[in-house]
């Protein structure tokens, strides 16, 4: 009998969060792809895509086509960064900062949705652990082998 593996568990949990939230952001026109770069860039702006990715530990390309996508709908911004013309700054448009709320609770609609039945120093514990199970996968010093 083959042992369970929490990848499964985490990978049927994305698959599964990814369907709910591309449903509550549907009307705004915001894919479950992109609304990690809306958040972070309405909390960091402004921000170069260059930092935006290594804040959020995707790739460039990936990074490039969420903001696109966000810019063809009229959420985002670019301006050229004046101590640095290499590189572009990301802000929020005004129907950015409109639509942030919005991407909030349904967000915070999806987030109670998981945590039903679970306590907090439970849901808590489980984050810690995902942290340290991330960190392991990432750790450039271990060289991904212990």
């Amino acid at each position: 009998m083959p042992t369970e593996s929490h990848g499964q568990y985490i990978s049927a949990i994305y698959r599964h969060m990814q369907i709910a939230i591309s449903a509550e952001l549907a009307p705004y026109r915001i894919g479950s792809g992109q609304y990690i770069f809306l958040m972070a860039i309405a909390f960091g702006q402004p921000i170069t895509q260059k930092a935006l990715s290594e804040k959020l530990l995707i790739d460039k390309t990936t990074t490039a086509k969420a903001i696109s996508k966000l810019e063809v709908e009229g959420y985002v911004r670019r301006e050229v960064d004046t101590s640095d013309n290499r590189y572009q700054l990301l802000f929020l448009t005004e129907a950015g900062h409109e639509v942030v709320p919005k991407v909030q609770e349904a967000l915070a609609r999806v987030k109670n949705k998981t945590r039903r039945g679970i306590p907090d120093e439970e849901y808590d514990r489980m984050l810690s652990l995902l942290k340290i199970v991330l960190h392991n996968l990432t750790d450039q010093e271990q060289g991904g082998s212990e």
